[in-house]
């Protein structure tokens, strides 16, 4: 201000004294008015024309250099240079700070949808465009429930209750596989919405899991303790010939063995999700493997075939001379439960073909055909969780468990191989389990003393 008060006398006072040299009497003093007057017109016009330049330098935008250095307009100029500096700062500050938060709820595992007071999308994350189909070129700003019209999110919405989550459908959702959402709002700020979706499909399927274990264990378990305990009233109460009671008591241990059965399935079963993955330290001959499973084949066939005129065509392969690392009990136990489920869903005249051979790439498969009556394409994605039964009334005919292929599947993921089921209803089934070339170790062709006693060694280790 001080300097504005200087430069304006200042220049009155060069306007008066050149208007006063060049004034003669007696005009001088009328000289010296009249340039202290243009004296402080030119000042004014000075200081309009840097007024004028530092509102074209505010309209530029341009705040890298100050529009003008000195005088009141050049600190004004200045001061307003750092002053818009300082918030472009603040708002770059600001911009990446919000980035980081867009960032982190877009790499959220839950679908997250901001809404405006209207219930119109405002931002939505990619986890969110899978759970709805959105698409963001096509559906921000528009509102969320013509978007999404399940039943059960519009009477959640209009309750206007939003304490807890609703579930629904998504939109990859299809009857032969569900997805579930579990949808929540959160309201905030003045009127918006945080609406979070987390699909729960896992969830849901392991608690029904959950329920169908404990209700398949009460049933398998309810059955045989009925008939036992008819069995054993009827013979507490009745006075029975010899061969009566000798047929209840055969009919009680056929009740027995199946609750044993079960049992047993369900200690190996237990046994096997609990202990410690295989090592590489553990090997077993295929060929003793494959003696084994022709063993409980043939004698299981016997046990199925007992009260028919035919019996089933077993067909076995040669097995290759190499070992496989990995737990011999759990191994002979997969490759027995594959064996068995084709003996007992094979008619009594149908064929079973027992093999186990080593690919180009050094796998060993191990795979088991039979003659049956096929499996129907959609039972093939379940056929391998507990007690699932394809025909409940056959299964429990031939004495199965239903827990099996369970079984098979946690044998075959712990030793990193793989499980393949082919089947063609009317034609017939082969389940395959590929192990990997890192556990199959070819041997060399033994010496018929060296094959006896290698045989031997196996046989021990079984």
């Amino acid at each position: 201000m001080l300097w504005r008060l200087f430069t304006f006398a200042l220049c009155q006072l060069v306007a008066g004294e050149i208007g006063w040299q060049f004034s003669t009497e007696p005009y001088r003093t009328a000289g010296l008015l009249v340039g202290v007057i243009l004296g402080g017109l030119i000042w004014f016009v000075i200081d309009l024309w840097r007024g004028a330049r530092m509102l074209a330098w505010l309209r530029g935008g341009d705040m890298s250099e100050s529009a003008l250095t000195v005088g009141l307009w050049g600190e004004v100029s200045d001061r307003t240079r750092r002053l818009v500096r300082s918030r472009e700062r603040q708002t770059a500050d600001s911009q990446n700070r919000l980035d980081d938060f867009l960032a982190a709820l877009q790499a959220s595992p839950n679908g997250v949808v901001l809404l405006d007071s209207n219930t119109r999308i405002e931002w939505f994350n990619q986890t969110a465009s899978e759970h709805f189909g959105f698409d963001p070129d096509r559906d921000l700003l528009q509102h969320f429930g013509n978007l999404v019209r399940d039943p059960a999110f519009a009477a959640y919405f209009a309750q206007n209750d939003f304490n807890h989550a609703v579930v629904m459908p998504g939109r990859a959702s299809t009857a032969s596989r569900p997805v579930s959402l579990s949808v929540h709002l959160h309201p905030y700020g003045e009127g918006r919405s945080l609406l979070l979706s987390r699909d729960i499909t896992a969830v849901e399927q392991a608690e029904a899991m959950r329920r169908d274990f404990v209700a398949n264990v009460s049933h398998e378990i309810r059955t045989p303790l009925t008939v036992l305990s008819g069995f054993v009233e009827t013979l507490q109460t009745l006075e029975l010939n010899k061969t009566d009671r000798q047929r209840y008591l055969n009919l009680m241990a056929q009740q027995a063995d199946r609750m044993q059965s079960l049992v047993k399935d369900l200690l190996t079963l237990s046994r096997i999700e609990g202990s410690r993955l295989p090592g590489l330290d553990e090997r077993v001959g295929v060929s003793t493997l494959m003696r084994q499973v022709e063993s409980d084949a043939r004698a299981l066939s016997e046990l199925v075939c007992q009260q028919s005129d035919t019996a089933h065509k077993l067909i076995f392969q040669a097995a290759p001379n190499c070992e496989l690392v990995g737990v011999a009990s759990e191994l002979l136990s997969a490759m027995t439960n594959l064996s068995g489920n084709a003996i007992r869903y094979t008619p009594a005249q149908g064929t079973v073909q027992i093999g186990c051979e080593v690919d180009q790439q050094g796998r060993l498969i191990f795979s088991v055909q039979d003659s049956g009556p096929g499996i129907a394409p959609e039972h093939i994605a379940r056929l391998t969780e507990r007690f699932y039964r394809v025909d409940r009334s056959r299964s429990r005919e031939t004495g199965g468990t239903g827990l099996g292929l369970a079984i098979v599947k946690h044998v075959v993921q712990r030793h990193g191989a793989e499980l393949k089921i082919e089947s063609t209803p009317g034609v017939g089934s082969t389940f395959s389990i590929v192990f990997p070339a890192n556990r199959v170790l070819l041997l060399r062709q033994p010496t018929p003393m060296l094959a006896v006693v290698q045989r031997a060694e196996e046989e021990t280790r079984l």
